[in-house]
């Protein structure tokens, strides 16, 4: 069977509080990368990656340090309006410390 490449997912965007384009897959696995996957855009995502690095960069974080990647995690929460899901940083924690990838 062949994927309808033309059909475009669209979600609303808690970011941008509009129809956009939604990402392909959930960028990790469990209930805040479905989360991301339903309600954040294709461009949110992008946007967050490229900020990503600012954060990385100005904080000065050391993946390797679980403090420093809960400050990641919390961030990135922020940027995509998602900190008002309480408990979702630890599940992103476990799932992209389990060796899921942080991009799409």
């Amino acid at each position: 069977m062949t994927e309808n490449t033309d059909q475009t997912r669209m979600v609303t965007c808690l970011k941008y509080k509009k129809e956009l384009p939604g990402l392909k897959k959930p960028p990790f696995s469990g209930e805040v990368g479905d989360k991301i996957f339903n309600s954040i855009s294709a461009q949110a995502w992008k946007d967050w990656q490229e900020m990503q690095i600012k954060v990385l960069n100005e904080y000065r974080l050391n993946m390797a340090n679980p403090k420093d990647y809960q400050v990641l995690v919390e961030q990135m929460m922020k940027f995509l309006a998602l900190s008002d899901e309480q408990g979702a940083t630890l599940e992103v924690e476990n799932a992209t410390r389990g060796g899921g990838k942080t991009g799409a």
